[in-house]
């Protein structure tokens, strides 16, 4: 009786003080202007896994929230601004702070693979004061190790290299680091973003820095969605590559690119911010091109908003190229919308990727808009890890952000918004590409399957 009483008193106790929790943690959602959505995501997760979602709430679920190390917010300044705003989506931008585009850039193309690798080690080569890469993943492969090889022997004639790497996009490393004491015994810095082994509530595990960014002499950037990986690129294709792209850039917007990684290498390596030299006004081509920073270092979601207000104003079409779609409502809505005014709109996305969860927590986003009318292009290749959209003829974004809400949201994010005909033509070209290759329908679901991809949805908010 007395062992029956005290096991009643422990569960007692152990009731109350989850429900205790649960409730503390509700008014951090609240405090925190949380969406409806995402609260009762939140929730309901709490209610089919009460202790395990609890600890996922404090180290995946808190965004921008105060810390004792704190990243500065990032302040992009411009050396070669435009008058006046080119269009609406540069307007929404500046109005968030983001510096307006800028003229006089160069601006080269690059959706292949063995191209990629090519200028990549050639910049390297050509580098005579400074390289500086960022890079959510760096894998130990025959690709980097060609990589790293010519990194260390531009070390060794005089140029400084820094390499930041995210230290869960490039956790083999970060965990095993012998790969890598070739460089740092060489003279190369290199550090870890956002280091993994801290206390829970201190690690920010969430919030990943997924920026690509490889800059030579500071003025010029190469930049897009390709990690430092035989995946990505190499000195020849192979089955397993996937299709991805770069741009290379000279100009004013490489200068501001430069910002971006001063202020992300300071906190990862405890130093205070370099100021980027400010260059000369050169001019470098003829591209206008506009630099978005996202992430927790941006007081609000410039890009998010950009985005949305960009959805709202085409008029005639919106081609979205992401390897993942887990949009919130929000956005979900802008495109029905936009749908029903008439507005050509293609999602254009591997038919199967490398994550059966992201494949599973899509589908029934993919399915509604299948329902609205809205085409769907099902890429049949390896992967398409590529991420680009079109607006009319008049803007298309590059960068490293997916569409869904940890690259829109979460992470630390870059992307460029080009304005210049060439170059939306020129990326256009490369969209039809797919668009004449690709299946239009989605399997049909089993009813397991599509009880599976609605419970996931749920769950999106949180992927």
């Amino acid at each position: 009786m007395h062992n029956s009483f005290f096991e009643y008193l422990t569960l007692n106790s152990v009731f109350i003080v989850t429900e205790i929790i649960i409730v503390f943690t509700m008014l951090h959602m609240l405090y925190q202007r949380r969406s409806p959505t995402s609260m009762i995501s939140w929730l309901l997760l709490m209610i089919i896994l009460p202790y395990f979602s609890l600890l996922l709430y404090f180290l995946i679920g808190v965004r921008k929230r105060p810390v004792k190390k704190k990243k500065s917010s990032l302040h992009v300044k411009s050396n070669n601004e435009s008058a006046g705003k080119i269009n609406s989506i540069d307007g929404i931008l500046r109005s968030n702070g983001i510096a307006g585009a800028s003229g006089h850039n160069s601006f080269e193309f690059i959706s292949d693979s063995v191209t990629a690798y090519s200028t990549l080690i050639n910049e390297i080569k050509n580098a005579k004061k400074s390289i500086s890469f960022n890079t959510y993943i760096l894998q130990n492969d025959k690709v980097t190790k060609t990589i790293i090889d010519a990194l260390i022997e531009r070390e060794s004639n005089g140029v400084h290299v820094r390499l930041l790497l995210d230290s869960l996009g490039s956790y083999k490393l970060y965990f095993f680091q012998d790969p890598l004491q070739k460089l740092r015994k060489a003279g190369c810095e290199v550090h870890f973003f956002m280091p993994l082994l801290r206390l829970p509530y201190q690690n920010h595990i969430n919030l990943r820095n997924h920026r690509k960014i490889y800059l030579f002499d500071e003025t010029t950037l190469l930049t897009g969605g390709m990690n430092l990986s035989n995946k990505y690129m190499g000195p020849e294709k192979t089955d397993d590559q996937y299709e991805d792209i770069l741009f290379k850039t000279q100009g004013d917007a490489t200068y501001q690119y430069v910002q971006i990684f001063e202020a992300d290498w300071a906190y990862a390596s405890g130093s205070s911010v370099r100021q980027a030299a400010q260059p000369l006004q050169k001019v470098c081509g003829d591209a206008y091109i506009q630099v978005v920073p996202s992430g927790p270092d941006i007081e609000g979601d410039a890009l998010f908003e950009a985005l949305i207000s960009a959805i709202h104003s085409a008029k005639e079409r919106i081609w979205i190229v992401t390897p993942y779609f887990l949009p919130d409502e929000t956005l979900m809505h802008a495109l029905k919308i936009a749908k029903h005014n008439g507005v050509d709109i293609k999602l254009i996305t591997p038919k199967q990727s490398d994550h059966l969860i992201a494949d599973l927590g899509r589908s029934s986003y993919m399915r509604e808009l299948q329902e609205e009318g809205i085409d769907l292009v099902l890429y049949n290749g390896n992967m398409l890890h590529a991420k680009a959209i079109l607006f009319d003829q008049d803007a298309v974004m590059i960068g490293s952000v997916n569409i869904d809400n940890r690259s829109l949201l979460l992470n630390y994010e870059v992307v460029s918004f080009a304005y210049s005909k060439a170059i939306i033509c020129e990326i256009e070209k490369w969209m039809q590409g797919f668009i004449t290759k690709a299946d239009s329908q989605m399997e049909e679901a089993s009813r397991s399957r599509r009880i599976a991809e609605n419970f996931m949805r749920i769950l999106a908010p949180q992927l």
